[in-house]
């Protein structure tokens, strides 16, 4: 009787070991829970307000970087921020998406601001200095170049692409790829959302 209540106890361990690395799978983005990387930052954002992580304690915070002459990457990347806000429904309120800039040279707070009028006025695009910038990078172990243009001022930026997605205690736990949609992004919220 001992022998077969060892192995019952045995099969549930072993049961719920496999129950929790199918939650922990369940994301179909990319689990970053614990990473040691990606505190948080504390840059300006286009009101001109100095602004962190902590700002916006008790919801989801989606960061991204990118400039606002990418011609393509990051228009898509906020328009699929927009439509997961929507796809939240009453819990899209719970979803602030911040936009940090790489290119502080030609992204102006003014410039910024009209920027994310295009996607949601409540999303929040940041901006610090050059230096303010490769630090904050480096947090988030965020790769970005200037490639140059024919002229000065035409130049583009190469960065990664892709979505960090905080919880709503501020840890990071998410890195969603570029592109991976809007459906995807919010049913992994939605699980972080049922999680608080």
């Amino acid at each position: 009787m001992q022998r077969r209540s060892l192995i019952l106890s045995v099969a549930t361990v072993a049961l719920a070991g496999m129950v929790g690395c199918q939650q922990r799978a369940a994301f179909n983005s990319v689990d970053l829970t614990g990473a040691d990387y990606g505190h948080g930052f504390s840059l300006t954002d286009h009101n001109g307000q100095p602004r962190t992580l902590a700002d916006f304690k008790g919801k989801l915070v989606a960061v991204f970087f990118g400039f606002t002459q990418c011609p393509d990457v990051c228009p898509t990347a906020l328009a699929e921020l927009a439509e997961t806000k929507r796809l939240l429904g009453a819990e899209g309120d719970k979803l602030q998406a911040v936009f940090i800039t790489v290119d502080p040279e030609r992204d102006t707070a003014p410039v910024l601001k009209a920027y994310m009028q295009g996607f949601d006025p409540s999303f929040v695009a940041l901006r610090g200095s050059a230096e303010q910038t490769a630090a904050v990078a480096r947090e988030f172990k965020v790769f970005y170049a200037k490639v140059p243009g024919k002229t000065p001022d035409t130049y583009t930026m190469d960065h990664t692409a892709g979505v960090y997605v905080f919880d709503t205690e501020g840890k990071l736990r998410l890195f969603s790829r570029h592109a991976a949609g809007a459906a995807a992004l919010a049913a992994d919220m939605k699980q972080l959302l049922a999680q608080s």
